[in-house]
């Protein structure tokens, strides 16, 4: 059978959704989560189905990519279809051909987890694990969880954490109000005087699947005072409250500051993930 490429229509995106999830295991390697497309749907709905790719057989989802910008595709695949050379024929002409509608000409880069038949030309990424067997250890400051109310605190540490001045309270309205917003939790660490300090929404996949910490930061005034190791622990003890059986982050191998906070929280190293580029 043919393999079909294809981008969902708004309520298409729940599909690509359940497969994504239904793929989620604590052996598996580091992928696309269900929490990614739930993150993006800050950016609005319409503009997340935009940007989710499937690759269809006899109608049954094999691969889902997700674009985080026009030369970026971040993608994963079923299990069973790691080394499926006829997909994997198929993803390569996609992401090569400008006309099929998912990479342009010119340098761009395509995260796809260790294992696939993709990987030619590489970049590194860095990603930590953490199991939740075990109860998850009290952060040590005040956690609250993130609400309306505290929309513009969630806003202020991604604008401060990231350097950017993107962020702003409806980024929260946008996720929360999402159709996936149920699997996933927001929580806020505040100083003694009541100044947020941190915060991080966590992604479950279901019980008993690794959930995954999307995105984290912590306030520029706050740095070096442990707040980003007391937030990742909420937030693992959330998504262990929620069932799920370990929690993951990517980040980039050269951010050494994020993964000492990581490695702080409990999380240890696993094989970094290194994406396809082409330059030209």
């Amino acid at each position: 059978m043919a393999i079909v490429l294809g981008t969902p229509a708004v309520g298409g995106v729940r599909e690509a959704i359940a497969a994504l999830r239904e793929w989620q295991y604590d052996r598996a390697p580091m992928q696309l989560h269900s929490g990614d497309i739930g993150w993006n749907y800050r950016l609005g709905t319409a503009e997340t189905a935009a940007a989710v790719r499937t690759w269809r057989r006899d109608g049954r989802i094999l691969a889902v990519g997700m674009l985080d910008s026009p030369t970026v595709v971040r993608m994963t695949v079923a299990p069973d279809a790691f080394q499926d050379e006829g997909l994997a024929r198929r993803l390569v002409e996609d992401f090569s051909l400008p006309e099929r509608g998912v990479l342009p000409e010119g340098a761009v880069s395509i995260e796809a987890p260790l294992g696939l038949l993709l990987h030619d030309l590489l970049t590194k990424e860095g990603w930590l694990f953490r199991g939740l067997a075990e109860p998850v250890e009290d952060p040590g400051v005040r956690i609250r969880t993130i609400g309306p109310e505290q929309a513009e605190d969630f806003a202020d540490v991604l604008r401060s954490a990231f350097n950017t001045s993107r962020p702003t309270r409806e980024y929260w309205h946008a996720m929360s109000t999402g159709p996936f917003y149920g699997d996933a939790r927001c929580l806020g660490a505040y100083d003694d005087q009541g100044n947020v300090a941190a915060a991080v929404t966590v992604w479950s996949a279901g019980p008993g699947k690794p959930g995954l910490v999307e995105p984290m930061g912590v306030h520029q005034h706050h740095r070096g005072r442990g707040y980003g190791r007391a937030i990742t622990v909420a937030g693992a003890a959330a998504l262990r409250a929620m069932g799920s059986s370990s929690v993951r982050v990517c980040t980039p191998s050269s951010n050494v500051g994020a993964i000492a906070t990581y490695k702080a929280a409990g999380f240890e190293a696993r094989p970094e993930v290194r994406d396809r580029i082409r330059t030209a």
